[in-house]
C-alpha cells in the first residue's frame, strides 16, 4: 500500500521522463563538505535525483539544462549543467527550521526533528511588551494557550493549555526554569529570558509524568557569549482604566430611587436638590505609574561564559495607596573545566514589597450613592444617612455600603517576600557519543505580612454622631494580624544522553535517568492580636504581652511532598525523513497510599518530513512539510487528598463520651490521569516566507476527582474525594506567519493563530455528588454549580434562572419556569427552574501580530481575543437596596411613559441570579503597539547601540460586556470560586511607556 501511494503521488505530481545523458557532480556547503540528501532536478529533462552521503549525484540531463538544487536548511540555486563533473555550492539559509532548536525536557531538539506540539517564543517577542510577568507577554502568541491576567500590581496570570481537565485539582502548567520545577514565575525578570517553550501534547509532556497533565512551560534564561557586553534598559509609563463604567449622578440617582421607594414613600424619599454629587470611582483612583531599570553584563572567554543582571520594577497602582516593588538579581555562569567536563551555575534572588489594597473598594465605589460625600465640612467621613429627604450627618441609613475612601484610608497592610532559586549542572562527556548530566536545583521562599486595623477609627467613621468616649469597652481598640510563610524545595536529576549516527542514515538519541523532587514542609504561622502599640513598625512587637493580646493563633505545617522518578526517551531519525520518539516515565509520589504511589506514563510520537521525499522535489513553492502525531498518558498530582476528620467529646447515652469518625477514606485515591491523542503538520512555503502549523487533539481525563456524598445510613456527614468523573477537551489549533524582505532597508511580517476547544464533563459514576456551588454574589445568590446534572456541560458552567423579559404592564422582571411559563422571581422554584446557560471557558482564542522594520525604525502590533465565553456582571447584580445604578439604567428605565425599555422598573428588591446579568465575554484587544528607533551609532563607540521606543499596552479593546473587563480571573477557581464573575475586580488598564535600550 505504501509503495502504491508513493507511486500514485509521483505520477500525479511529478511525471519523470528519462532522457539525455549522465551529468555528474557534487553538492557541497560553504565549507566544502558534501550535502547528503540534496535534491537535484531538471525541468528540461524532467528528471530528478538525490545526492548520496558524500554529496555526489548523477542525473539524466544534457549540458545546458538548468538544474535546480535544493536542500532544507540551504538557499536553493539554479545552475546550467555541464559535461564536466560539477561542484555546486549551497549557501546556508539564514533562518530555517534546520537551525531552530527547541528546549524539551532534559535536553534540546532541532525543531525539524521534533515530533511533538511545542510553541517556541523567543526573547524578542517577550520583552517587546513591558509587563511585570512574562506570562502576560505571551498572551496571544501561542495557539492553544489561554492567558488571563489581572492588572492588579503583583498578580499572577492564569495559564490554561488545551482546556481545563479538572474541577478541583490544579489547572496551572508546570514551569521549569533552567531545570528547576516551580509553581510560578513572578520572581523572574522578563529581560533575563532567552526562550519560552510551551509543551502542549502527550509526546512532549509524558517525560514529566504526574506533573504533565496541564502542560509544561520551559523557560531558559540568558547566558553570556562573545566579548563583554553591557546592556542597560530604562522605561517609565503611566496607566489608566481601559474602560470606565459611568454611574448615575445625584439627580439621576434621586429620580431612580424615588421611583423605587414609591410604595414606602409616596412623596419621594430624596429631595431634588442634594448638597453632594460624588464620583466615587474618581475618589478612590489615581493615574497609575511604573518604572523599570535593568542592567546586564555578559560575555565569554574560551572556558568561561558569564551573565549578571539586576532589575528593579516599581509601580503605583490606580487604586489609592496600592504600591508594589520588585528587585531581581540573576547570575548565570558556565565553566569549561576540560574538553570533557562543563559546569553550569545559575542563581537568582528576588525581593518583593507590596502594599495591597482591598479590591472590594471598586465594588463599594460602584454601589455607593453619589449623594454621600467623601467627607463632611467638619472632616468626618460621609455615610448614607438621610433626614427630611436630604443626605447629612444624621438620620436613617438608606443603604449598607461603606465609604470606599475610608476603607482605603484605614487599610494598613504590607507584604514582603524573598525568593532564591539556584542550581548546579555538571555535563561530562564519557565518550564521544555518551554524556552524563547531573543537575541540582533549589528554591527557598520566605514571606512576611502584617495587617493593622484601627477599630476605633473605623467605628467612628461609620457614624458621624459617634464620639470616641462612647466606644464600647468590650471591643478591641485595634487588631493586628501577622503572617509568616516559608518553604524550601529541591530537585536532583541524573541522566545519560547517547547520540550517534549509524551507517550515515540512522540517527539515534537515547536519554535515561532518575530524578528526586522534594517540596519541603511549608510552615505558615498566623497570629491575631488585639490592642497593640500603634506603631508603624509592626514587624516587631516589643513590650507586647503575648498571652493577653493573642486572639487567634494558627500554626500550619503542610506535609513534605516527595517524588521519585525514572524516565527514558528514545528518539530516532531515519534518512533525515522519518522520525520516532518514545517516552516513558515512572513516578512514585508520597502524596498517596503505599499501593497507589507508583504510576507509569508512556508516550509515542511519529513524524515524517514529507518535503525531503524525491517525489516533491519539483514543488518549488514547498520548502518544508512535516507530518506528526502522538499518543500518551499524563498525570495531575495537584489534586484534593483524603483527610480523616474526627469529632471528639461526644456524649453517648449509657456509654459516656468518645470520639466519632466523621469522614471516610477512598483507598483508591491517586492522581488524575489524562490520555491524549494529537496530530498535526508543519509547513514552510515560498522560500520559507510562509510558515505555519495545524494541530488537532483529543484529551480525556478519565478519573477526575470530585466529592461524593456518603450514604445516609453511614452516619458520616463529610463528603469524600473520589475518582468518579470524566472530562473531555477536544480541539484544533492553527498558526500562520508570513515574513518577507522587500530590500535591504525594508522587511515586514504578518502572523496569527487560532484555537478552538470544546470542554465537557462527559461522564460520572453512579454516585451522588456533593454539589460544588460557586460564583457567590454575597447577597444570597450563586451563579455556578457542578452536580449530577452537570454531565454534558463544560466545567465552570453558569447555572441560574433564564430572564424572560420585562412585563410591559408593570415593569417587573420575568423569568422562564421549567415549563416555559413567564413568572416573577417570587414564583420561581429553585430546584426545578434553574438551567445551564453557558460557561466562563472560551471556546476559541486567537492572536494576531504584524510589524515592519525600515532602516533604523521598527514598528509592531500584537492583538488577542476570545470567543464563546460568558461573564457575569456581579457588581451590577449585587443589590440589597439603596445602591447606585449605572447611568445607562437610570436614563432608560421602565415607566408608564417608557414601557419598551430593556431595563425593569426601579426597585430595591434583591434580584435573583439570572441571564439578565450574564453577558458575552467575547473581546478583541490590541495588546501592544511598539515604535522604536535605533540611533545610527558606530559599534566602536563607547555606546555601541541606542534604541529609543514608545509602547502602548492594551490601548484599545472591542467588547460586548458592559463592565470593566470581560477577561475576569476572580479568585482563579473555576467552579467553586468567583472566576468569571466581575465582583471586587481590578479594572483592565491601558499603559503608555517610553524607554531606551543602551549597549556598551
Amino acid at each position: 500500500m505504501k509503495n502504491f501511494i508513493f507511486s500514485f503521488l509521483a505520477l500525479l505530481l511529478l511525471p519523470a521522463y528519462m532522457s539525455g545523458q549522465a551529468i555528474k557532480g557534487k553538492v557541497v556547503d560553504s565549507s566544502g563538505m558534501g550535502v547528503p540528501g540534496a535534491v537535484i532536478a531538471s525541468s528540461d529533462a524532467k528528471a530528478t535525483t538525490d545526492a548520496d552521503f558524500d554529496g555526489n549525484f548523477t542525473i539524466n540531463a544534457k549540458p545546458g539544462d538548468i538544474l535546480k538544487v535544493s536542500m532544507l536548511g540551504f538557499d536553493a540555486v539554479s545552475v546550467p549543467a555541464t559535461a564536466a563533473p560539477m561542484t555546486i555550492t549551497l549557501k546556508e539559509a539564514e533562518d530555517t527550521a534546520l537551525k531552530e532548536v527547541v528546549v524539551i525536557g532534559y535536553g534540546t531538539r532541532k525543531k525539524i526533528d521534533n515530533t511533538s506540539a511545542v510553541s517556541s517564543i523567543k526573547s524578542e517577542e517577550i520583552t517587546k511588551m513591558k509587563v511585570m510577568n512574562a506570562s502576560q507577554a505571551i498572551q496571544g502568541k501561542a495557539a492553544g494557550v489561554q492567558v488571563s491576567s489581572s492588572d492588579a500590581p503583583g498578580s499572577t496570570p492564569s495559564v490554561v493549555i488545551r482546556g481545563a481537565g479538572t474541577a478541583l485539582g490544579g489547572r496551572n502548567p508546570l514551569y521549569v526554569v533552567d531545570g528547576m520545577p516551580t509553581e510560578n514565575i513572578n520572581n523572574i525578570n522578563t529581560n533575563d529570558i532567552t526562550s519560552y517553550e510551551i509543551l502542549k501534547d502527550a509526546s512532549s509532556l509524558a517525560i514529566y509524568g504526574t506533573r504533565g497533565a496541564n502542560g509544561v512551560i520551559m523557560i531558559t534564561t540568558k547566558a553570556g557569549k562573545g566579548k563583554m557586553n553591557v546592556e542597560v534598559e530604562s522605561f517609565a509609563g503611566f496607566r489608566t482604566p481601559l474602560k470606565n463604567v459611568k454611574m448615575a449622578n445625584a439627580d439621576e440617582y434621586v429620580r431612580y430611587s424615588n421611583a423605587a421607594y414609591i410604595g414606602d414613600f409616596p412623596n419621594g424619599r430624596f429631595s431634588a436638590n442634594q448638597p453632594y454629587n460624588t464620583n466615587w470611582f474618581d475618589k478612590i483612583t489615581r493615574t497609575g505609574s511604573f518604572t523599570q531599570n535593568n542592567i546586564a553584563i555578559s560575555g565569554s572567554s574560551e572556558n568561561v561564559k558569564y551573565f549578571f543582571s539586576v532589575g528593579n520594577y516599581e509601580e503605583k497602582g490606580i487604586l489609592n495607596g496600592s504600591d508594589y516593588g520588585r528587585t531581581t538579581i540573576r547570575n548565570n555562569n558556565e565553566f569549561k573545566l576540560s574538553e570533557k567536563v562543563k559546569i553550569t551555575q545559575n542563581m537568582s534572588v528576588s525581593t518583593v514589597k507590596n502594599n495591597p489594597m482591598p479590591l472590594s473598594a471598586f465594588t463599594n465605589a460602584y454601589r455607593q450613592s453619589p449623594l454621600v460625600p467623601v467627607r463632611y465640612a467638619d472632616g468626618k467621613y460621609g455615610v448614607p444617612f438621610i433626614s427630611n429627604g436630604v443626605v447629612g450627618e444624621t438620620g436613617d441609613s438608606f443603604n449598607n455600603v461603606g465609604n470606599p475612601v475610608a476603607q482605603l484610608d484605614y487599610t494598613n497592610e504590607k507584604q514582603q517576600s524573598v525568593t532564591l532559586q539556584g542550581g548546579l549542572k555538571l555535563d561530562y562527556d564519557i565518550i564521544k557519543s555518551l554524556k552524563f548530566t547531573s543537575q541540582f536545583n533549589g528554591e527557598y521562599y520566605t514571606y512576611k505580612q502584617y495587617n493593622y486595623v484601627d477599630n476605633v477609627a473605623l467605628w467612628l467613621s461609620a457614624d458621624p454622631t459617634r464620639v470616641q468616649s462612647k466606644y464600647p469597652g468590650d471591643l478591641n481598640i485595634n487588631t493586628l494580624t501577622r503572617t509568616r510563610d516559608e518553604y524550601f524545595n529541591w530537585n536532583l536529576s541524573n541522566y545519560l544522553t547517547y547520540n550517534k549516527v549509524f551507517a550515515e542514515i540512522h540517527d539515534v538519541e537515547v536519554t535515561a535517568g532518575i530524578e528526586a523532587n522534594v517540596q519541603g514542609t511549608r510552615e505558615k504561622l498566623t497570629i491575631d492580636r488585639k490592642n497593640v502599640n500603634a506603631n508603624a513598625d509592626y514587624w516587631s512587637l516589643k513590650d507586647i504581652n503575648v498571652a493577653s493580646s493573642v486572639t487567634g493563633y494558627k500554626d500550619e505545617a503542610l506535609n513534605q511532598r516527595r517524588l521519585q522518578s525514572y524516565f527514558a526517551r528514545f528518539q530516532y531519525k531515519l534518512m533525515d525523513k522519518y522520525l520516532l520518539t518514545g517516552t516513558v516515565r515512572r513516578d512514585g509520589s508520597s502524596q498517596f497510599a503505599d499501593d497507589k504511589r507508583w504510576g507509569t506514563f508512556p508516550s509515542v510520537g511519529l513524524g515524517w518530513v514529507v518535503s525531503k521525499e524525491s517525489f516533491l522535489s519539483k514543488v518549488e513553492v514547498l520548502n518544508l512539510l512535516k507530518l506528526r502525531g502522538s499518543w500518551g498518558k499524563l498525570g495531575n498530582q495537584n489534586v484534593p487528598l483524603n483527610t480523616q476528620t474526627f469529632t471528639s467529646g461526644l456524649d453517648y447515652p449509657s456509654l459516656g463520651s468518645g470520639t466519632s469518625i466523621n469522614s471516610q477514606v477512598d483507598p483508591n485515591l491517586s492522581w488524575e490521569i489524562v490520555e491524549e491523542l494529537s496530530a498535526g503538520f508543519d509547513f514552510e512555503l515560498f522560500t520559507n516566507r510562509l510558515k505555519g502549523s495545524f494541530d488537532v487533539y483529543d484529551k480525556n481525563t478519565t478519573n477526575t476527582i470530585l466529592n461524593v456524598k456518603p450514604y445516609s445510613t453511614s452516619g458520616i456527614t463529610v463528603a469524600t474525594p473520589s475518582h468518579i468523573g470524566e472530562v473531555s477537551n477536544k480541539g484544533y489549533e492553527i498558526a500562520l506567519r508570513w515574513d518577507d524582505k522587500i530590500n535591504d532597508n525594508l522587511s515586514y511580517w504578518v502572523g496569527g493563530n487560532f484555537s478552538h476547544n470544546k470542554n465537557e464533563l462527559t461522564n460520572l459514576k453512579n454516585v451522588q455528588l456533593s454539589p460544588i456551588i460557586g460564583g457567590s454574589l454575597g447577597n444570597g445568590q450563586n451563579t455556578k454549580i457542578l452536580d449530577n446534572t452537570s454531565v454534558g456541560q463544560p466545567l465552570g458552567s453558569y447555572y441560574m434562572y433564564e430572564f424572560a423579559g420585562i412585563d410591559q404592564t408593570n415593569g417587573n422582571m420575568l423569568y422562564y419556569t421549567a415549563n416555559g411559563d413567564k413568572v416573577v422571581q417570587t414564583a420561581l422554584n429553585e430546584r426545578t427552574d434553574k438551567k445551564y446557560v453557558g460557561t466562563l471557558l472560551p471556546s476559541s482564542t486567537y492572536g494576531v501580530t504584524l510589524g515592519l522594520n525600515y532602516k533604523n525604525i521598527d514598528f509592531s502590533i500584537d492583538g488577542y481575543g476570545t470567543g464563546g465565553a460568558k461573564v457575569y456582571n456581579g457588581k451590577k447584580a449585587q443589590r440589597f437596596g439603596g445602591e447606585n445604578i449605572e447611568a445607562s439604567v437610570a436614563r432608560d428605565v421602565w415607566s408608564q411613559n417608557n414601557t419598551t425599555s430593556s431595563n425593569p422598573a426601579p426597585s430595591n428588591v434583591t434580584p435573583y441570579a439570572s441571564t439578565f446579568f450574564l453577558e458575552s465575554a467575547d473581546f478583541f484587544r490590541i495588546n501592544n503597539i511598539t515604535l522604536g528607533y535605533k540611533l545610527p551609532l558606530k559599534e566602536d563607540q563607547f555606546i555601541s547601540s541606542c534604541r529609543i521606543y514608545v509602547n502602548a499596552i492594551n490601548p484599545f479593546i472591542t467588547q460586548k460586556f458592559s463592565g470593566f473587563s470581560p477577561d475576569v480571573t476572580g479568585d482563579g477557581k473555576l467552579v467553586e470560586g468567583t472566576q468569571g464573575v466581575e465582583l471586587d475586580a481590578y479594572p483592565s488598564l491601558r499603559s503608555f511607556v517610553i524607554g531606551a535600550n543602551l549597549k556598551f
